[in-house]
Parts: C-alpha cells; sequence; structure tokens
C-alpha cells in the first residue's frame, strides 16, 4: 500500500532536512527517506567532526606557545581514542536530535533506501511512497582512484573511523579536505607527506592562499611532492608504498588517505525511472530554481555539484521551501559571493573573487591590495606564524569583489567580511571603518 504525501525529500542531510522542515512549517505534508544516520556528510563525517579533530590539534599549536606567556607545561601524550569516543558520542546526540526536530516539526521520517518507481513514486523497502514533489538532496562520497591497491588506502570516512593515530600518514589530494587532515594528523604528532597532482594546494581558491599555505605547512614539518599521479598501491612488510606514474615511489607509511575529490550518491536512486536526467560525472544539474529536467522534481546540495557546502545546502533547501511553499515567488539562492573557510593549520577564509578571476572579468579596472605581518599572538616566542590578507576590488569606485585571508582567526573574522562585501562595500567603506586595535582583523581596514 502507498502513501501520499505533498513533498519527499530523499535525503536526511543538512540541506534535505533545512528544505522539509521550512516546507513543514508553511503547512505541506512532508516524508524525508534516508538510509543512513541523519545529518549527512556534514554531521557524521564532514564538518562536525572534522571541526572537533581541528580544535584538538590546534591545542597542541596552542601549547607550544604556552611557556611564551609563563606556563610550565608537561606533554605527557594524546589520546586519540577518548577524543574518538567523545566525538562519536557528540555525534551520536546529533542524530537524535535532529530525529527529534523532524518529529517535531511534523515530518515523517522513513529509513531507508530510495528509488524511483516514476517520476511521482519511490519505493523503500516493500512500501512505495508517492508525492506531488520529490526533492533530491543524498550529498556525496569520497572518491577512490581506479588504480591496483587502492582500496589499501582509506578516504575522509575512514579518517573517522581510525581507533588510533597513525605515526607515518601519506595524503594524496590538494584540496580543502587534504589540508585539513593532513593538518591535524600532524599537529597530533604523525610524520605526513602530502603528494599532489599538479603543483599547487587548493587550486580553486586564490594563489596566494595556496602559495601562503604551502609554505606554512612545509614550514612546520609536512613534506609536499607535487606532480605526483598515483599509479598503484602496495602493501609491503615494512608498510604501504605509494607508486606514481613517472616511478618514482612514496613509503612505506602506516597509512594512505585519498582526498581527491567527491562524488555524487546517485546510484541506486534508478533517476532513469523517474525521468532525471544526469552529467557525465552523475551530478544532477538544476537551474536557478533547483529545478531538475523534471517540473516537479528538484535537487539541491552536494549532488548538484554545485557549491558542496553545508550552509550553501540549507540555504538553498529553505529558499525553495520558501518560493513553493512559503508564497515568495522567484525566492532562491544566488550562488556567488559565498564565504569559505579551510580548517586548514593555519586557517584560510576567503570570499568572492580570486585575483585572476577577478582580471579575467573587469580587465585593468583591477586594483590589489596585500598585507603580511606576524600577529601579536607570536610577539613573546621564536615560533612564528604570518598572516597574509588580499582584498580585490574593481571599477572607479573601487568595490571590493574578493577577500582573502591565512592566518589565525581567519574562520571567524571573514563572517563579517562578507556581509559587507555582499552589500557591496568599497574600499572607501573599509578605509573609513575604525580599527579594532590591536586584532588580525584591523589589518583589513588599514590596508594601503
Amino acid at each position: 500500500m502507498s502513501k501520499k504525501f505533498d513533498l519527499i525529500v530523499i535525503g536526511g542531510g543538512s540541506g534535505g532536512i533545512a528544505h522539509a522542515r521550512r516546507a513543514a512549517e508553511y503547512g505541506a505534508n512532508v516524508a524525508v527517506i534516508e538510509y543512513g544516520p541523519l545529518g549527512g556528510t556534514c554531521v557524521n563525517v564532514g564538518c562536525v567532526p572534522k571541526k572537533v579533530m581541528w580544535y584538538t590539534a590546534s591545542h597542541m599549536y596552542h601549547l607550544e606557545q604556552a611557556a611564551n606567556y609563563g606556563f610550565d607545561v608537561t606533554v605527557n601524550g594524546h589520546d586519540w581514542a577518548a577524543v574518538k569516543q567523545r566525538r562519536d558520542a557528540y555525534v551520536k546526540r546529533l542524530n537524535g536530535i535532529y530525529e527529534a526536530n523532524l518529529d517535531n516539526s511534523g515530518v515523517t521520517y522513513v529509513a531507508g533506501a530510495a528509488s524511483f518507481v516514476d517520476s511521482h513514486t519511490l519505493a523503500v523497502g516493500g512500501g512505495q511512497y508517492i508525492a506531488e514533489r520529490i526533492v533530491i538532496a543524498t550529498g556525496g562520497r569520497p572518491a577512490v582512484p581506479a588504480i591496483p591497491g587502492a582500496e589499501l588506502g582509506i578516504t575522509s570516512d575512514g579518517f573517522f573511523e581510525l581507533e588510533d593515530r597513525p605515526g607515518r600518514v601519506l595524503v594524496a589530494g590538494s584540496g580543502y579536505i587534504a589540508v585539513e587532515l593532513a593538518g591535524v594528523l600532524h599537529g597530533l604528532g604523525s610524520d605526513v607527506q602530502v603528494v599532489v597532482r599538479k603543483d599547487a594546494i587548493i587550486r580553486e581558491f586564490d594563489t596566494m592562499l595556496g602559495e601562503q599555505l604551502m609554505e606554512a605547512m612545509e614550514k612546520d614539518g609536512i613534506e609536499i611532492e607535487t606532480r605526483v599521479v598515483p599509479a598503484a598501491v602496495e602493501k609491503t612488510p615494512d608498510g604501504l608504498v605509494l607508486t606514481a606514474d613517472d616511478g618514482r615511489s612514496f613509503g612505506p607509511v602506516d597509512c594512505i588517505l585519498w582526498a581527491i575529490g567527491r562524488s555524487p550518491n546517485t546510484a541506486g536512486l534508478a533517476l532513469e525511472k523517474g525521468g532525471v536526467t544526469m552529467d557525465e560525472r552523475g551530478f544532477i544539474p538544476t537551474d536557478k530554481y533547483q529545478q531538475t529536467n523534471v517540473e516537479h522534481i528538484f535537487a539541491l546540495g552536494d549532488v548538484t555539484g554545485r557549491a558542496a557546502l553545508t550552509p550553501v545546502a540549507i540555504a538553498a533547501g529553505r529558499r525553495l521551501a520558501d518560493r513553493q511553499y512559503g508564497g515568495m515567488d522567484g525566492r532562491h539562492l544566488e550562488y556567488d559571493l559565498i564565504p569559505t573557510v579551510i580548517f586548514s593549520h593555519p586557517p584560510i577564509g576567503t570570499v568572492g573573487l580570486s585575483e585572476s578571476n577577478a582580471r579575467a572579468e573587469f580587465g585593468d579596472s583591477v586594483k590589489v591590495y596585500t598585507t603580511g605581518f606576524t600577529p601579536m599572538y607570536y610577539a613573546l616566542g621564536d615560533k612564528k606564524q604570518r598572516s597574509v590578507m588580499k582584498l580585490i576590488t574593481a571599477g572607479d569606485d573601487e568595490k571590493i569583489v574578493g577577500c582573502h585571508v591565512i592566518g589565525d582567526g581567519a574562520d571567524e573574522m571573514l563572517q563579517g567580511f562578507a556581509v559587507a562585501i555582499r552589500m557591496g562595500a568599497t574600499k572607501a567603506d573599509f578605509d573609513d571603518t575604525i580599527a579594532i586595535h590591536p586584532t588580525n582583523a584591523e589589518e583589513f581596514v588599514t590596508m594601503r
């Protein structure tokens, strides 16, 4: 026997739940179908546990500075297993909170894997569910290279399953997941080597950020090897060895961590039965209203291949509900000026265009301001970490079109600047703002 709803959301991650609850607030009869723990990637194997581990490693960096401030600190090791236990318990509590929130919002929670029967009908287990509208928010998963021995490595999902910290780690990848997990492992005592396919890390961001982060990581003791295309992994008596396509080998190590990108969770959905098309990588294309090629089927979040960030999925989901059920005609998410933070060591904050993209769009009207300095935090010691900032402006009025920072506090300071840039702030507006002294953030309003 089938059950009917106004809306069915496939995927109980941040975006899917945000859309479902907002639609239910407007009076829609909504169901969420999820085969895994509620909360999706972010809560279970992404933002939340990652930030816990970033905080964990950050404590080690702060302990290194403690003596400069008069503290006699002796570090007697680190209990990885204890942190994992507390972290997993925290995530489990969040799973329960998500389920309770669905119940409180009047959303029906269906545990299981959904697949299309037709464009209005989904099969879950032995039951069928019919809806006027369907939203696909199934997220993504870590990619693994198609090379011999790849299964000997782990992904970011496997990182959160580690019961003990591996002593020797090779991280393959150049994106934000690679640099974040490399920083965590190194900060807690692992010997870490990062191998990247090209010549730089975090290439999708402004080049200044990648250059500064690579310099900081190497100065901190992380080895970075460039132009490495993995060809095979072999298990030897001394550990795992990665062979590149040019014959170079790396290792032996205790752990190889693949951080080479993410793939969409579309397999098993039987999208063809719903008439939904995918691109060559399996992502679901949508228009600015999150609509697929089928009028009443929508997609949002990582499965669309656009801006794979939790707040983006949430914002897109809520706006979609506002438009469909809240009477806000034309309501949709603009995918520009999305602020992003990389929780590397040191952290990075960025919003707007990179310098190269700004010059491609605005040409000779682009003017760039940069500054680099050593934060006061390091004034009393010998081990220092520089901060670097860049503002990119365009036009006669020097409207700020890009804002980039690497250094302590970048993660927290960027949000306010993102608001200003979203509102169309100019360099003159920044210059006319009184600095908060002494802080790192004041450098953004004192640049010349």
